[in-house]
């Protein structure tokens, strides 16, 4: 099968801006259901089935023979890829149950330094100097905006801390997405990997959903439109535009971007919700807009 064409018909730097717009509502909408007493692996499994309804169907007609020339290896490559986001989206979401947006949006964010320590290994990708420089600068930012955020009244309970580790479990289940979204992406059109992904990512989370004995139904129709929305933007078209530069971008360089939720999700909570950030999130949003601008340099 032949790889993705080296030169993206649209600049990837404006398809990972529209992801991380999308994106950054994601904390937003999935707190409105929280308050709604919705359970998280029931937000998290609705989210990527409803993604995984509308696009499977369509990859099934259109690129069928892509998807039957995948080899074994290459299946079990994204089948793992699934679990690996069904296991992120079910720790983060649920992570927002116990700490605050903002240090869950962080703590979650800390992938790229994960993915940056594995690609070498993993994907035999050198790390530039800028991106190594970005991607210590991002995950400075990242922490300062953790403290200032626990400073500024989120108390150091045992459900903050909770919530804090599933938020660390979720960056990295979330590297291991992106790892392996750039070994197969190349390889596979976005459609047929998103519906696949996305389709066995629901899969782990409706199991898990059931297995913990939660309803997937009975729920207002607010709550229903909240799922429409989190699978519209934050899965179809973020995810996707992050799925789409691993075609043509080192996953390093995807996450770093990826890392720029943060700071989205924390201008929407001062919107919706009235958070406002102190001087340690502003420093700590300088860092990370510092590192994803060094990311950029080929060298």
């Amino acid at each position: 099968m032949n790889s993705t064409e080296s030169k993206p018909p649209v600049s990837p730097l404006i398809v990972l801006t529209v992801g991380v717009f999308a994106i950054s509502f994601s904390s937003i909408f999935i707190r409105w259901a929280q308050d709604e007493a919705v359970p998280s692996l029931v937000i998290a499994a609705w989210r990527t089935g409803l993604a995984g309804v509308i696009l499977l169907p369509i990859a099934l007609s259109k690129q069928r023979d892509e998807l039957r020339a995948l080899s074994a290896r290459q299946w079990r490559l994204v089948l793992l890829s699934g679990l690996f986001l069904g296991l992120h989206f079910g720790s983060w979401i649920s992570s927002l149950e116990y700490t605050s947006i903002t240090s869950s949006t962080v703590l979650v964010a800390m992938s790229p330094l994960l993915v940056g320590l594995a690609s070498p290994l993993v994907l035999k990708e050198p790390l530039s100097r800028g991106l190594k420089m970005g991607i210590a600068l991002a995950v400075i930012g990242s922490i300062i905006i953790g403290i200032g955020d626990m400073n500024g009244g989120v108390s150091v309970s045992n459900q903050a801390m909770l919530g804090n580790g599933l938020a660390l479990i979720g960056a990295f289940t979330a590297a291991g997405y992106l790892l392996i979204g750039r070994l197969i992406r190349p390889y596979l059109p976005l459609l047929s990997y998103t519906a696949i992904v996305y389709s066995s990512a629901a899969v782990t989370l409706i199991t898990a959903s059931l297995w913990t004995g939660h309803s997937l139904f009975a729920y207002s129709p607010q709550i229903y439109l909240l799922f429409g929305l989190m699978a519209l933007f934050p899965q179809l078209i973020g995810h996707s535009a992050f799925n789409w530069a691993l075609g043509y971008l080192p996953a390093a360089y995807v996450s770093v971007a990826v890392i720029s939720e943060p700071i989205g999700a924390t201008l929407l909570a001062i919107f919706f919700f009235g958070d406002i950030p102190g001087t340690a999130v502003l420093l700590g949003t300088t860092f990370i807009l510092s590192g994803i601008m060094l990311s950029s340099k080929k060298k």
